[in-house]
């Protein structure tokens, strides 16, 4: 076998690449939901930057002061459900953003290598997976995109005055009070993270994947570690743009009933704007307040969703495969 067929973008039909990424999504953001929700309250966080707390304490709301002070004011105020909110709709994400962009992946690179064929020519490997991983993760956060501002809104709230009390209120009272685009605020933001992010992850996971697929580590192996390094490298090169849209996804008529009560209005200013106005209030490191334990959830779900996705489409390749010797053989 090649080392061009032993890649990861080569495997399976499509039904296999689909089932398997699902069940690598459900499984994976199940694991890292507690750490996912301390991320978004630590991102939501505006200090000043003449008074770190003083426009906290302000406005009433929760100051966060790291991860483990972070998980144990939630624990205390919300109890141990209040790590996994919004958590239904996160699940749905996952499992869609994980079909979808498994197979995008996969028939992005087929379309690719059926060009170069035609054309005569060979893209390097990190480039095809650039471009097949920047085109899974476009399509897959545009599709999946309203899910993820519900899992954003659900994981903002406290136990007390409630913004939505359940995903189908969420739905009607986004829909009745900011219409059809609410539902898709802070897209640009993400798409201009996604697209260097997954291309990224997929070029130094395909560059590493066959190196390291020798090693058995006691948590994965090979697989795994390369996912964790590719997750770290490129979550950290487009975190800001991360932050940049939790913020503009709580923005609209309920953005002071969220626990953070003093999240700043950002009225039209877009994506840049949102930008320059964070870094002039807050400074710049404000644009990477929650890195940490945002590589602490990246790196063990990116392990975690890749490892889950090859053992199960391993499964279900040798599964077909005895399916189509044993019709051979009748």
């Amino acid at each position: 076998m090649s080392p061009k067929s032993e890649r990861l973008k080569d495997e399976g039909s499509r039904l296999q690449v689909v089932t398997a990424g699902a069940t690598a999504g459900m499984i994976s953001r199940f694991i890292i939901a507690p750490l996912d929700v301390v991320k978004i309250r630590l991102q939501l966080q505006s200090h000043s930057l003449s008074d770190p707390l003083s426009h906290a304490r302000a406005r009433g709301g929760p100051i966060y002061k790291g991860i483990v002070s972070t998980l144990k004011s939630i624990l205390a105020a919300e109890g141990i459900t209040g790590l996994w909110k919004g958590n239904v709709p996160a699940e749905l994400m996952y499992i869609s953003y994980s079909a979808i962009q498994f197979t995008t992946y996969r028939s992005t690179t087929q379309i690719l290598q059926h060009f170069e064929q035609q054309h005569g020519f060979q893209l390097p490997n990190a480039a095809e997976s650039f471009i097949s991983g920047a085109s899974a993760g476009a399509v897959s956060t545009a599709v999946t995109y309203p899910l993820d501002l519900l899992r954003t809104r659900f994981a903002a709230q406290g136990n007390d005055d409630k913004v939505y009390t359940s995903l189908r209120r969420a739905l009607v009272t986004i829909y009745r009070d900011e219409g059809g685009r609410g539902f898709f605020r802070g897209l640009n933001p993400a798409l201009g993270q996604i697209v260097p992010f997954m291309g990224g992850f997929f070029a130094v996971y395909e560059t590493l994947r066959v190196p390291f697929s020798g090693y058995d580590l006691p948590f994965g192996g090979g697989e795994a570690m390369a996912g964790i390094m590719a997750s770290i490298i490129a979550k950290t090169g487009v975190f800001p743009l991360d932050t940049v849209r939790k913020r503009i996804q709580v923005q609209g008529p309920t953005r002071s009933r969220y626990v953070h009560k003093n999240i700043p209005d950002y009225g039209r200013l877009g994506t840049l704007g949102t930008m320059r106005a964070i870094w002039q209030m807050e400074g710049g490191r404000a644009l990477y307040r929650g890195l940490t334990v945002s590589l602490l959830k990246a790196a063990p779900a990116s392990a975690i969703t890749v490892w889950t996705y090859e053992r199960v489409l391993g499964t279900l390749i040798s599964f077909g495969q005895r399916e189509e010797e044993a019709k051979r053989v009748l």
